[in-house]
């Protein structure tokens, strides 16, 4: 009769264990601390980037790679055993012997090289969620700052549509206009007012999504501060193209074929196999002898070559290569796409300012006067009216399209935007 106990001795002793620190579901992400007077990009951006969730996400990864290196750098156990042979003690005979794997073929150093570059890969997506956040909070800052400004403009067109109908009451009292005028007044006044609500709306959807982007659902803060006027720079597109060699997206799709090719290394040595050293004593009672064991144990690789796994590990090799090609292509061309909708709307943005914005408040001044003096009907003020707050709403999108198209094109490049571009300009009043 033969009886077997196998002994594995741990690579940590048990007070070790104790001292890993656990950061797993006890802690969360960071909370924000939301001020409630008026918030400034800066101040908007520094709460983005110090609680957003999935950034806070990132970082545990990064975190949790920087411990698959750690693994990688361990050896492997030793294994101790102990074998009786026979229950009687005149005739056992008592095996003592340590077994200790010795990795063979670059295992451990191939293993490691595949961690690291598993941790340079978050690394880069930690930057590109950065750059992520960045762009998403600028974004929704100057959706607000707009939004913002719409409703002034709406609210200035509701005072505009109270004296226009006040003007039309009183002609209807002097007997100098029909009825039907003082009509059309209030209800263009009633127009105007379902635009305020709407702007209003606007706004309030707006700052939800800004407070969104440091994880708070009901944002706290009134509003922001900042100059939507102040438009970003329009970059050349030789300059773009030479930071987005060094943007992160296209240095992570890089780094995912660096770490392809070391886990397709990690599989190769696997294909030599391990030796296993084997040191020990013999006891034989029957004998009353002690025997020093001594051997080595290596598989032979004659069925298993784990050609299957290094065929795998090279075909997603060629696909990290296809997939930065790829990305290449895709990051060239949002950036393209995004420089052109930057170029348009600033080209638009002149255009309102220079052309239309001011003869649509000179038509419309000129309208309400010449109204006031009796030489113009309602209807024409009406149309100067929706002609005005047309080119103004217009002039409000183009500002915002214009920051939005700038905030993407930082968010491909993953640097964060100019001082000019960022910089909170004093409140508009």
């Amino acid at each position: 009769m033969r009886l077997t106990l196998s002994v594995f001795l741990l690579a940590l002793p048990l007070a070790t264990w104790a001292q890993i620190p656990q950061t797993g579901l006890e802690q969360g992400a960071p909370r924000a601390s939301e001020p409630a007077a008026p918030l400034t990009l800066n101040a908007a951006l520094e709460l983005a980037l110090g609680a957003n969730p999935e950034l806070s996400a990132a970082g545990r990864e990064l975190e949790a790679l920087d411990a698959t290196i750690t693994q990688a750098q361990a050896r492997p156990n030793p294994v101790l055993s102990a074998l009786i042979e026979d229950t009687l003690r005149e005739a056992r005979t008592t095996t003592l012997q340590l077994n200790q794997p010795i990795e063979l073929g670059g295992k451990r150093g191939a293993r490691i090289e595949a961690a690291e570059r598993g941790r340079d890969a978050a690394s880069l997506e930690l930057e590109a969620k950065r750059a992520e956040i960045r762009a998403a909070v600028t974004a929704a800052f100057f959706d607000v700052l707009v939004a913002q400004e719409r409703l002034r403009l709406a609210q200035a067109s509701v005072e505009l549509a109270q004296r226009a109908s006040a003007a039309a009451a009183r002609r209807v009292t002097a007997g100098k206009v029909s009825p039907v005028e003082e009509t059309r007044a209030r209800v263009a006044e009633a127009a105007v007012r379902v635009e305020q609500a709407q702007a209003a709306s606007e706004v309030a959807t707006a700052r939800r999504r800004l407070a969104a982007t440091w994880g708070n659902s009901s944002p706290r803060f009134e509003r922001v501060e900042g100059d939507p006027e102040a438009l970003p720079p329009l970059p050349a597109m030789a300059d773009l193209n030479a930071r987005l060699a060094a943007s992160p997206n296209l240095l992570r799709a890089r780094i995912e074929v660096d770490r392809r090719q070391s886990l397709a290394e990690v599989e190769r040595s696997r294909s030599v196999p391990d030796m296993i050293v084997i040191l020990g004593g013999k006891r034989i009672e029957e004998l009353d002898i002690n025997q020093a064991i001594l051997g080595v144990s290596i598989p032979i690789p004659i069925f298993d070559r784990n050609q299957g796994n290094l065929l795998e590990a090279l075909r997603r090799t060629d696909k990290a290569r296809d997939e930065l090609s790829a990305t290449g292509i895709r990051l060239s061309n949002e950036l393209v796409q995004a420089h052109e909708r930057l170029n348009t709307a600033r080209q638009e943005v002149a255009s309102l300012q220079r052309d239309i914005l001011p003869g649509a408040q000179s038509a419309y001044d000129a309208a309400t006067k010449g109204f006031e003096l009796g030489k113009f009907s309602f209807l024409e003020v009406l149309d100067a009216q929706r002609t005005s707050f047309q080119a103004k709403s217009q002039y409000l999108r183009a500002l915002a399209e214009a920051h939005r198209s700038a905030a993407e094109i930082e968010r491909i490049l993953g640097a964060a935007s100019t001082q000019s571009t960022l910089a909170p300009a004093a409140t508009q009043q």
